[in-house]
């Protein structure tokens, strides 16, 4: 029997889907051991720090995560990071496979006049921020202003312009960030405007995010009825309109022929509103945008600009990959084949494809990546085994410590009618995986 031992860099849901692919691959003459690293003490990934607190049935995912790490021949080393604690050179010298799931962690800029003034963040601080990542705790988000902006048209846009708009008494139940709930209940904002580029038939919320907006309890929801309608007519011209697209129209139409209820908040939805320049002298005061048409599938600049008044603006408008030392980058993701990088490296997940898509859609791309590298495999290595190489007296959260960090979380929170209370300093998760 053949005995590989493959390492698995991240442990989000790339890393896991991987890991489970290659355990739903094992036969009678081959069998795998899987070492999972992650940098934080706390495993899941984006399931933990990325899924808006108010949508809990998209955590539920964790359930398969955790059944995948009880399998035998796995093992999680938590709070290890790659190119401190260990490098890639010495991994891919160790293990017959290196698979990278390591996700896109940095925002993509605008590239506009005043994107550095206060009150200007990215999706990719503000959303870790209320979700509980110990490294984005002490990240300043002035919520003292009524109106707050977000540049984007996807389901993270969303998440940020909801968690903005909606009455903070709706997250006391989730488990939301105890630093993010208190400055969330303490926030003026009450005006909150999504920004996209296009028009509405090229926006990529997917349509439960859509349908779940008029079911808001204390905020109105707003979006044109001529937008809907101009792009449903766009949409026809070019052809049988996809179902996605038909679905997303449909959900559109019912938000804006919904009447508002005269709440104190509200949400907008606008289109064709291209950001020009954040304007302000030591803060965010407003931003300027350029107004657009849409001429067919083209994006058409009209000259005139619109600006609205805020003191907070977000950027959701992508993500790209961190740079890793030995390993090629390209376009903000790393450079791969269908997933092979070389040699013995391979990559999945946003690393590999790009931020797109859903949680589930790193389950086949991730299948797909692991029959690429069992095609490639030789004959097993045999070589070392990370405990060699880890720093001497380095605190590893294995397995069984991230399950008593777990449970104590999930206590902590069922006192205070939640599904966990998170602990978000590093050294303190530690410490509950001691105990």
């Amino acid at each position: 029997m053949s005995q590989f031992k493959v390492a698995i860099v991240g442990a989000g849901p790339a890393g896991y889907f991987a890991a489970q692919a290659l355990q739903n691959s094992q036969t009678d003459d081959m069998k795998f051991e899987i070492d999972m690293l992650e940098r934080l003490p706390t495993p899941w990934g984006l399931v933990r720090t990325g899924v808006a607190p108010d949508h809990p049935k998209i955590k539920t995912v964790a359930k398969v995560f955790e059944k995948v790490a009880a399998e035998p021949g796995f093992r999680l080393f938590g709070n290890v990071e790659l190119g401190t604690d260990v490098t890639i050179e010495q991994l891919r010298d160790i293990y017959d496979v290196v698979i990278l799931a390591t996700g896109s962690a940095l925002g993509r800029k605008l590239g506009i006049p005043g994107e550095d003034l206060y009150g200007s963040i990215s999706a990719a601080d503000f959303v870790p921020w209320y979700n509980g990542h110990p490294d984005f705790t002490s990240l300043e988000v002035p919520l003292d202003g009524e109106v707050a902006v977000v540049i984007g048209a996807g389901n993270v846009a969303m998440d940020c312009a909801r968690i903005l708009a909606i009455n903070p008494e709706e997250l006391d139940t989730t488990d939301t960030a105890n630093h993010a709930l208190a400055a969330l209940h303490k926030s003026a904002i009450r005006t909150v405007h999504i920004a996209a580029r296009r028009g509405a038939e090229h926006a990529a919320f997917t349509a439960p995010e859509l349908r779940d907006l008029p079911k808001l309890e204390h905020t109105d929801v707003f979006l044109r009825a001529d937008d809907v309608a101009a792009a449903q007519a766009r949409a026809e011209s070019a052809g049988e309109i996809e179902k996605e697209l038909r679905s997303n129209l449909e959900a559109m139409k019912l938000i804006a022929e919904t009447t508002p209820a005269g709440r104190d908040r509200s949400l907008h939805l606008n289109f064709l509103l291209a950001p020009k320049e954040i304007v302000g002298k030591d803060r965010v005061e407003g931003i300027t945008f350029s107004i657009n048409r849409m001429d067919g599938d083209k994006v058409i600049d009209t000259g005139e600009t619109h600006t609205i008044s805020c003191s907070l603006v977000i950027s959701a408008i992508g993500y790209h990959a961190l740079p890793l030392a030995g390993v090629p980058e390209n376009s903000g993701k790393v450079k791969n084949a269908d997933g092979r990088v070389d040699g013995n490296l391979y990559v999945v997940g946003w690393a590999k494809r790009g931020p797109s898509g859903v949680i589930g859609t790193n389950k086949s791309d991730a299948a797909d990546v692991v029959k690429l590298a069992i095609e490639d495999l030789g004959t097993p290595k045999g070589k070392g085994s990370i405990d060699d190489i880890l720093p001497a007296g380095h605190q590893i959260i294995s397995q069984e410590k991230w399950s008593r960090i777990n449970a104590a979380e999930v206590a902590a929170g069922e006192v205070l009618g939640k599904p966990r209370l998170k602990e978000v300093e590093r050294s303190k998760l530690i410490t509950l995986g001691q105990e």
